[in-house]
C-alpha cells in the first residue's frame, strides 16, 4: 500500500500544480481587455472564449481516451518484457493513431468555422459591437486549433505512461506565456483587445512544441514511427476501431456533460443578473474545488490503466482484483481527504470564499442561502469525479458513456420537478442530481465492469 500511496501522490501532485495554473490565464486576459476597453469588448472576449469552449469540449476524448488506452498498453508492456526504457510498440500506435485524429479534427474545425461561429453568435444575444469583438478573436484563436487538439492527445499519452510531469511542465508554460504574449500584445501593439487572441496562439504552439521536445527527447530519439509502412499500419480500420468505438462513447458524454454545464448557466440567467452572478460564483467554487480532486483522478486513470494492461487478455476477469483494487481503494482514501478539507474548508469559510470572487452587497447576500450546497459538493463529487478516473483506466466507454447521460437526465429531471417550488435552488438541486446520478451508476456497475 505504501508503493501505491507514493505513486498516486508522484502522479497527482503534478497534475494539481498544473491545474490551479487555469484559472489566472481568464483572470489575467479577463484584467488586461477591463483595463484597455469598454464593456462591448470585455463582452467579446468572454462570447469568444465560450465559443471554443463549445468547439473543444466535445474533443475531450482525445486526451481521456488517449490516457487510458495508453495506461493498459503501458501495462501489458511492463508485463510482457518487465520493466523497461523502450516505448512498447502498442503506445507508439495509439499515440500516432490519436495525433493523426486530432489533426484530421483541425482540419475539419477549419473548413467549418465560418458556419460555427454565425451559428452560435445568432443563437447568442449579444450587441453588434459584441458580436464583432467576438468574430475577430475568434478567427484569430481558431489558427491554434491543431496545437490545441495535439496538446490534449499528448498530454492523455503522457498521462498513460505514468508521467505527469510532462503535461504539469507544458500547461504551466502555456499559461506563462498567454499571460506574457497576451498583456504585451495587448498593451504594447497596435492589436489591442485582439492582442489577446493572438497571446493565446502563441502560447498553445509554444506548448506543442515544447511537448514535441519532451516526446522525442525522452521517449522517442529521432521519430514516432520508423518508417511510413509502420503509420500505415497503425492507421488501418481493424488497428484503430477500438480507439475509434471508444472515443464515440466519450464524445456522447462530452455532449451530456454540456447539458449540465451549460444548461446550469442558461438557467440562470432567467433569474436576473444577482442569481446569474451567484450561481457564476458558486461553479466557479465548485471548479476549483475540481482542479485538486482530478489531479487523483488522472493519477487513477494512469495506475488503473497499468494494473488493468498488466493482465492478458485471456485470462479469468477476477486476476485483477489484487492489483486494481488495492489501486482504487487507495484512490478513493486520498480523494474522499481531499473532499473532507474542502468541505471543512467551505464550511468554516464558505462566506470568505465568496467574499473573494465580489463585493457586491447584493450578490454576498443572496448566496448566504447557497452555502449549504457549497459545503456539501467536495464530498458528493468526489466520488463522480474519482470514479470517472478509474473507468478512463479500465476504458469502459460505454459505462462512462451511460452515467453521464443517466447524470443529464437527472439534471433535467433535478430542476424541472423543483423549479415551480424552490427558484433558483433548483438549480442546485439540479446539479446535485446529476452527481448522485453519476455516483451512483458507476458505484454499481463496477462489479460488472471488473468482472
Amino acid at each position: 500500500m505504501k508503493a501505491i500511496n507514493k505513486d498516486i501522490l508522484r502522479l497527482a501532485i503534478p497534475s494539481i500544480l498544473a491545474n490551479i495554473t487555469i484559472p489566472l490565464v481568464g483572470i489575467v486576459d479577463t484584467a488586461i481587455v477591463g483595463h484597455l476597453s469598454d464593456a462591448s469588448a470585455i463582452g467579446g472576449i468572454a462570447i469568444g472564449t465560450m465559443l471554443f469552449d463549445l468547439l473543444y469540449w466535445n474533443f475531450g476524448f482525445l486526451r481521456v481516451g488517449t490516457s487510458g488506452l495508453t495506461a493498459q498498453a503501458y501495462g501489458k508492456g511492463q508485463s510482457d518484457q518487465g520493466p523497461s526504457t523502450k516505448v512498447p510498440d502498442e503506445c507508439r500506435k495509439i499515440l500516432t493513431q490519436s495525433v493523426s485524429v486530432a489533426l484530421i479534427a483541425a482540419v475539419v474545425i477549419w473548413a467549418i468555422q465560418w458556419v460555427f461561429v454565425t451559428a452560435v453568435l445568432a443563437i447568442v444575444p449579444c450587441s453588434d459591437e459584441v458580436a464583432a469583438v467576438a468574430r475577430e478573436y475568434f478567427y484569430v484563436r481558431i489558427w491554434a486549433a491543431p496545437a490545441t487538439l495535439c496538446l490534449f492527445t499528448f498530454k492523455g499519452w503522457f498521462i498513460g505512461m505514468q508521467d505527469t510531469k510532462s503535461p504539469m511542465a507544458i500547461d504551466i508554460l502555456v499559461n506563462v506565456v498567454n499571460m506574457a504574449a497576451s498583456y504585451a500584445l495587448a498593451v504594447y501593439t497596435p492589436l489591442g483587445v485582439v492582442g489577446v487572441a493572438w497571446g493565446t496562439l502563441i502560447a498553445q504552439y509554444s506548448g506543442l512544441l515544447l511537448a514535441l521536445i519532451i516526446l522525442f527527447a525522452r521517449y522517442f530519439g529521432k521519430s514516432l514511427f520508423r518508417n511510413f509502412e509502420e503509420w500505415r499500419a497503425a492507421m488501418q480500420w481493424k488497428a484503430i476501431k477500438r480507439m475509434m468505438s471508444l472515443n464515440g462513447n466519450l464524445f456522447i458524454r462530452s455532449l451530456c456533460f454540456m447539458v449540465v454545464y451549460v444548461g446550469y448557466t442558461s438557467l440562470a440567467s432567467l433569474y436576473g443578473d444577482t442569481e446569474l452572478a451567484v450561481s457564476s460564483i458558486m461553479m466557479k467554487l465548485f471548479m476549483f474545488f475540481s482542479f485538486f480532486v482530478d489531479g487523483f483522478a488522472y493519477a487513477g486513470e494512469a495506475l488503473v490503466g497499468k494494473e488493468w494492461g498488466k493482465v492478458p487478455s485471456d485470462q479469468v476477469p477476477s486476476t485483477k482484483d489484487d492489483g486494481v483494487n488495492a489501486v482504487v481503494r487507495a484512490l478513493f482514501l486520498w480523494a474522499l481527504a481531499v473532499g473532507a478539507v474542502f468541505t471543512a474548508i467551505y464550511g468554516i469559510w464558505g462566506k470568505g470564499s465568496i467574499a473573494l470572487l465580489t463585493s457586491d452587497a447584493a450578490v454576498l447576500e443572496a448566496s448566504t442561502k447557497y452555502i449549504g450546497w457549497l459545503i456539501a459538493m467536495p464530498i458528493i463529487s468526489t466520488l463522480a469525479f474519482m470514479w470517472d478516473g478509474v473507468y478512463v483506466g479500465a476504458t469502459a466507454g460505454v459505462q462512462i458513456r451511460n452515467s453521464m447521460i443517466w447524470a443529464a437526465a437527472g439534471f433535467v429531471l433535478g430542476y424541472a420537478l423543483t423549479y415551480r417550488f424552490v427558484g433558483a435552488q433548483a438549480l442546485y438541486i439540479g446539479y446535485f442530481a446529476h452527481l448522485i446520478a453519476r455516483a451512483a451508476y458507476l458505484t454499481i456497475e463496477w462489479r460488472k465492469v471488473k468482472g
